[in-house]
C-alpha cells in the first residue's frame, strides 16, 4: 500500500513541475487566447457535455477562431473558422504535417506503419501514399473495377427491394453493400464480407476506433505513457492482432492461388496490384496489411454514414426531395437499372452530396494535426513545436463569414458563383469535409464516386416514406459523435418499389 501511495504521490509531484515549466516556457510567446485552465487537469472539465465538436464550438465563439486548450500536460490549439484554416494549410502545410498520435495507436508498432499516424516528413508515409494514390486510389485503378461497384450496388439495390414496405435501417443496410463494394474492388470477391462477419472483424475494428478515440491518461500526461496504467496499448495490441491475423489469411491465400498452375490465375483487383509491388519489393509485408487495415477501418462507416444523413436531410426537407427526384425521373427516368456515370450526370445530386457533407461532415474533428517545428504562426499567435492542432471542420464549414444560413440545409447554394466551383480536395477552405493539404483523405477518389452512385440508385428505385406517419418535421436530425457523427435516432425509412409504370409516367407505386 505505501509502495502505491509513493508511486501516486510522485505522478502527482512530476506533472506539476512539467505543468509550471511548460507554462513557464511558453510564456514569453503571444498564446492564444482561451478559457482558463485548472491545475494538471487543464480544460478538461470545460469539454464536459454532449459532443464534443459543439462544445470545441462553443467556446471559440467566446474565446476567437484560433483558441489554446490544455488538456492535462498537453496544449492544444483549436482551429474553427475558414480564414484560420486558409492560413494554417497555405502557410505552415509542412511544418503541422505531423499527427499527434494516441498510445493506443502505438500498440504492435502499428503508427510506425500507417500512413493515417506517420508524419508527412517521413519517408515511410511518401512510400505508402504514393503507392496508395498510384495503384488503389487513381482515376485509372478506379475506373478498372468500376464495372464491380456497379454489380455491388445493383446487389444492395435487390437487398432493399426484398424489404419493400418494411421499415429499413438506412445506414446499416448501406453499410452492408459499401463493405461489398470494398471487398470486391480489393478482393474480387466476398470472401472478406464472409470472414468479417464469422469472425467479428467490423465489431474488432470498430472497438479499435472507439479505443483510439477514448481519454488516455497517456495522452494527457505523457511522462507516464510506459507505465500503460489504464491498459488501453495492452488491450489494443490483442485486437490488432486478430484483424492482422484475419487480412495476412486473406493475402495468404491470394498469394497461394498465384502458385498454383490450376489457379485462375492474376484478378485485376487492387490485390493483385498491391501484390505484383510486393513482389518487386516496393512494399513491405506489414505495410500490404496495414493499407488493407487502413482502407476499411476508415472508409466503409464514413460512406454509409454519408449517404444515410443525405437520405435523412431530404426526408427531412420534402422541398429538396422533390427536386431530387425531379432530377432523377427527368434524367434517368426511364432505365432500370442505372450506371456510376450517370450519378455524375446529376447536378442537383451532387449539391445534395456536397450539403450533407458540410452540415454534418461524418468526421467533425480533423485527426489531430502537431506542429513540428517552431515558426508556426495562426491569426497573429504562436504555435509552439510539439503543440496539438485539432481543426474543427464541423464548425469551419458552418462559419457565418463563409456561408449564409449556415445551419440550414439547402442544396441550391451549391449552384451559386462562390460554391459552384468547390470540390471535395479542400482548395476552398470554408469546405473541408476530407480535410486538407498533404494530408487529405486519400480515400476521397472512391468516396466521391460511391456516395452519389449509392444515393442515386436507391432514389431511382424507391421512392422512401417515414415509417408510423411520422411528419418530415418530426424527423429528429440532431448529432451524436462518438468514433463518428452518427445520428441521435438511426434514420428508418419505409422504400416503396418504383414500377415501370412509374416511370413511363403513370405515376403508380407498388409495394413489393
Amino acid at each position: 500500500m505505501e509502495r502505491e501511495l509513493w508511486l501516486l504521490c510522485a505522478i502527482l509531484v512530476a506533472s506539476l513541475l512539467s505543468y509550471l515549466n511548460s507554462t513557464r516556457r511558453h510564456r514569453s510567446r503571444r498564446q492564444p487566447p482561451g478559457p482558463t485552465p485548472l491545475p494538471l487537469i487543464g480544460n478538461l472539465l470545460d469539454l464536459r457535455g454532449g459532443n464534443l465538436h459543439h462544445a470545441l464550438a462553443r467556446l471559440a465563439r467566446v474565446h476567437g477562431p484560433v483558441m489554446r486548450l490544455e488538456l492535462g500536460l498537453t496544449m492544444a490549439v483549436v482551429v474553427s473558422t475558414r480564414d484560420a484554416a486558409r492560413e494554417a494549410f497555405t502557410r505552415h502545410d509542412r511544418r503541422l504535417g505531423a499527427r499527434a498520435v494516441p498510445d493506443t495507436a502505438r500498440a504492435l508498432g502499428f503508427s510506425d506503419r500507417s500512413m493515417i499516424w506517420l508524419p508527412g516528413s517521413d519517408p515511410r508515409w511518401k512510400t505508402t501514399r504514393g503507392v496508395v494514390a498510384a495503384h488503389v486510389f487513381s482515376s485509372r485503378s478506379l475506373e478498372k473495377v468500376r464495372g464491380v461497384r456497379e454489380i455491388k450496388v445493383r446487389d444492395l439495390v435487390s437487398s432493399v427491394r426484398r424489404r419493400a414496405g418494411e421499415e429499413v435501417d438506412v445506414a446499416q443496410a448501406v453499410y452492408g453493400g459499401v463493405l461489398g463494394i470494398l471487398s470486391s474492388s480489393f478482393f474480387s470477391t466476398d470472401d472478406v464480407v464472409s470472414v468479417a462477419s464469422a469472425q467479428g472483424l467490423r465489431e474488432v475494428m470498430e472497438e479499435l476506433v472507439e479505443c483510439i478515440a477514448k481519454p488516455n491518461v497517456s495522452d494527457l500526461f505523457p511522462f507516464v505513457r510506459p507505465l500503460d496504467l489504464q491498459g488501453w496499448r495492452r488491450w489494443a495490441a490483442v485486437r490488432f492482432e486478430k484483424v492482422f491475423r484475419i487480412l495476412d489469411d486473406i493475402i495468404d491465400r491470394r498469394l497461394a492461388e498465384t502458385t498454383d498452375a490450376s489457379s485462375e490465375g492474376t484478378r485485376g483487383d487492387f490485390l493483385d496490384a498491391l501484390l505484383d509491388l510486393l513482389n518487386q519489393d516496393k512494399i513491405s509485408r506489414d505495410s500490404l496489411t496495414t493499407v488493407l487495415f487502413d482502407v476499411f477501418a476508415a472508409g466503409s462507416d464514413t460512406m454509409a454514414l454519408t449517404v444515410a444523413w443525405a437520405m435523412a436531410e431530404l426526408l427531412h426537407n420534402p422541398a429538396s426531395m422533390a427536386k431530387m427526384r425531379a432530377e432523377i425521373e427527368y434524367a434517368l427516368g426511364g432505365k432500370e437499372t442505372i450506371e456510376e456515370t450517370d450519378a455524375t450526370s446529376l447536378p442537383y445530386l451532387q449539391a445534395v452530396v456536397k450539403e450533407a457533407m458540410r452540415l454534418h461532415p461524418v468526421a467533425p474533428l480533423m485527426l489531430p494535426y502537431q506542429a513540428t517545428e517552431d515558426g508556426v504562426e495562426i491569426g497573429g499567435y504562436a504555435v509552439p513545436r510539439g503543440c496539438t492542432v485539432i481543426f474543427n471542420s464541423w464548425a469551419i464549414m458552418r462559419d457565418p463569414a463563409a456561408w449564409e444560413r449556415p445551419d440550414e440545409f439547402v442544396p441550391e447554394r451549391w449552384f451559386q458563383d462562390g460554391a459552384a466551383k468547390m470540390d471535395f480536395r479542400g482548395k476552398e477552405f470554408e469546405f473541408v469535409p476530407f480535410g486538407s493539404g498533404r494530408r487529405l483523405c486519400p480515400g476521397l477518389p472512391l468516396a466521391e464516386r460511391i456516395v452519389p452512385f449509392v444515393l442515386a440508385s436507391l432514389l431511382h428505385a424507391f421512392e422512401w416514406k417515414l415509417p408510423n406517419g411520422m411528419s418530415a418535421e418530426q424527423l429528429d436530425v440532431s448529432e451524436r459523435f462518438t468514433t463518428a457523427n452518427v445520428m441521435v435516432v438511426p434514420l428508418k425509412a419505409v422504400p416503396i418499389v418504383i414500377t415501370c409504370s412509374a416511370r413511363n409516367g403513370a405515376g403508380s407505386k407498388d409495394v413489393v
